[in-house]
Parts: structure tokens; C-alpha cells; sequence
């Protein structure tokens, strides 16, 4: 790799740093309030310098796969499959966020010019900071797993597994520590805790931040489903568990 290649994929690289750090603050600060004028006018100009970036990084190609990612961040799908509008502002952001994060794992890899000019996505790696190697791959799927069914309107499946990635998440990071005998804790063994519990000693220990108490109670609870309970989950349920969700994951991950 020559050095004027090398200088220039370290200018994509911080480029596309700075445009997720913006990213991340425009995608909380809509999280908190998606009707807020400020945050929505932020959004369209950070998604028109992200759409700029990308149509450079993709040669002006709308075939090659980071402008078909970055295009197919603004869509969500009805079950029959037709496109229809009303994604919420702050999971388009998110969607973009990690478009942009493939875009970066692209140059990071030392055939990044073949690489880039790939037409297939590189793989993703979500999940690369979980201690325990074994679920990684299970955390990915079920990521996969709860936007489609977001997007097909299963709100009760895509709440349990947020839900279920939150507990997963911050129970391996309570293990990596050694958090699991408290003497404030419910039980002798983590095994034990209620998702609640875990909740609470992530919290105090300094793991998380107090991002999880926007989760609701339902999802909270998402271990004793019934027919009920699955009824009562709405679409604002599913998309609070999954704001928490990327909240918990960026706590875990700093450099995300």
C-alpha cells in the first residue's frame, strides 16, 4: 500500500469517526424528544455530509453495497413486503450509524481498497468487545432477528429480544468483573437474579449509565410473557427496548 493511499483512507477513517460521534449525540438527543426542531434540523444536515461521504467511498456507484446500505437505512418493511414510511427518527439514525461503522471496519481491514470496492457488505462485528467469545455470534443474530421483526410489526418478539440481548449483555460484563456474589444482591449466584437485579448492580457498579430507566416495565418483565402481556407490547414498547438496547451496548463499548 503506498503512502498516499495510506493518507488517504486515514482521512476517510476520521472522517467517518467524526460523522458517528455527531451521529450518536443527534441520535440521543432525538431519542429523548423526536419532535425537537433543533435535533430533526441536525439530522438532515448530518445525514447530507454522510451521503456525500458515502457517494465518494462507493465511486458515485449506487450499486455497490455501502450506497445500497446507506439508502436502505431510510426504509422499513410491512409484512407483505411493501415499503412504507414512518421510521422513527432516531432508529434512522442508528441505522446509518452502523452503516457508517461497516464503512470503517472496510478501511480498517489491510486490504481495504479491494475491500471497499467490494459490491458484498463486510461482516459485521457488533459485538466484538463481549467477553464470552460463544455468544457473540448468538448476540448478532438475535439483533438481526428483533429489527426484522420490528419492522414487520412484531413488536412482542423484537421487546423480548432486545430484552433478552440487554440481560446477555450486561451479564457477561457483571461476570468479566466478577460481579456476581454482591453481598447486596438477590441470591448466592448471578444465575439467580432477576433481570431486574441485574439491572440495578450493572448500574451501581458503573457499567451502564442511567440509560436503563427509559426501559419499560414490560420489557422489563419480558421473561413472564403470557398472551396478555404479548398483546400489551406496542411499537413505542419494542422501540424504547431498543434505544436502551444501543445505550447499554455503547456504555459497554465506549469506542463504538
Amino acid at each position: 500500500m503506498t503512502e498516499a493511499l495510506q493518507t488517504q483512507i486515514a482521512t476517510y477513517r476520521s472522517r467517518l469517526d467524526g460523522l458517528m460521534r455527531r451521529g450518536l449525540e443527534v441520535r440521543d438527543a432525538l431519542a429523548a424528544n423526536d419532535t425537537d426542531a433543533g435535533a430533526l434540523a441536525a439530522a438532515r444536515t448530518w445525514q447530507q455530509d454522510c451521503g456525500v461521504l458515502v457517494n465518494e467511498l462507493s465511486g458515485g456507484s449506487k450499486a455497490h453495497w455501502l450506497a445500497r446500505a446507506f439508502s436502505e437505512a431510510f426504509l422499513v418493511r410491512a409484512t407483505a413486503g411493501a415499503v412504507v414510511e414512518g421510521v422513527p427518527p432516531a432508529e434512522i439514525m442508528e441505522r446509518l450509524i452502523e452503516v457508517l461503522g461497516q464503512a470503517m471496519a472496510s478501511l480498517s481491514q489491510v486490504d481495504a481498497p479491494a475491500s471497499m470496492g467490494s459490491s458484498e457488505a463486510p461482516a459485521p462485528h457488533r459485538f466484538d468487545f463481549v467477553h464470552n467469545p460463544e455468544i457473540r455470534p448468538i448476540l448478532e443474530q438475535a439483533y438481526n432477528d428483533g429489527r426484522s421483526a420490528f419492522e414487520a410489526g412484531d413488536y412482542d418478539l423484537a421487546l423480548r429480544s432486545y430484552a433478552g440481548m440487554i440481560e446477555a449483555l450486561i451479564t457477561d460484563a457483571l461476570q468479566y468483573k466478577g460481579l456476581t456474589t454482591l453481598r447486596d444482591a438477590p441470591g448466592s449466584d448471578i444465575a439467580h437474579w432477576s433481570f431486574e437485579a441485574r439491572l440495578v448492580v450493572a448500574e451501581k457498579s458503573g457499567l451502564i449509565g442511567r440509560g436503563g430507566a427509559r426501559l419499560p416495565e414490560i420489557a422489563r418483565k419480558y421473561r413472564e410473557t403470557d398472551e396478555t402481556s404479548i398483546a400489551a407490547v406496542s411499537e413505542r414498547d419494542a422501540l424504547a427496548t431498543g434505544q436502551v438496547l444501543h445505550v447499554v451496548m455503547r456504555d459497554l463499548n465506549p469506542g463504538r
